[in-house]
C-alpha cells in the first residue's frame, strides 16, 4: 500500500433537505460531522463486502475439497453386481 492509498479525497453527494437535517442530528449525537458519519458508514459497508467475498471464496474452496461425512467406502456398481 503506497501513500496514495491512504490520502483522503473529497466526495460530493446530494441529499434532500430533510435527510440533511436529520443527518445533522444523528451526527451531533455521535459527536461527529455528516462527512464523518458518511465516511464511517461507507467504510463499514466496504469492510462487510470484503468479508463476505472472503467467506464466499473460503466456502467455495471447501465445497471443491468435499467433506468426509463418515460412513463406509463406496463400492463400485460393478463390484456389487459381480457373481
Amino acid at each position: 500500500m503506497d501513500a496514495r492509498d491512504t490520502e483522503k479525497q473529497n466526495l460530493t453527494i446530494s441529499l434532500d433537505r430533510q435527510t440533511i437535517r436529520k443527518a445533522k442530528i444523528v451526527a451531533a449525537r455521535r459527536s461527529t460531522s455528516i462527512s464523518g458519519l458518511v465516511a464511517s458508514q461507507i467504510e463499514v459497508l466496504v469492510g462487510e463486502e470484503e468479508a463476505y467475498e472472503r467467506a464466499e471464496r473460503q466456502a467455495l474452496a471447501l465445497l471443491d475439497e468435499g467433506f468426509h461425512l463418515g460412513g463406509l467406502e463406496l463400492i463400485s456398481r460393478d463390484a456389487l453386481h459381480e457373481r
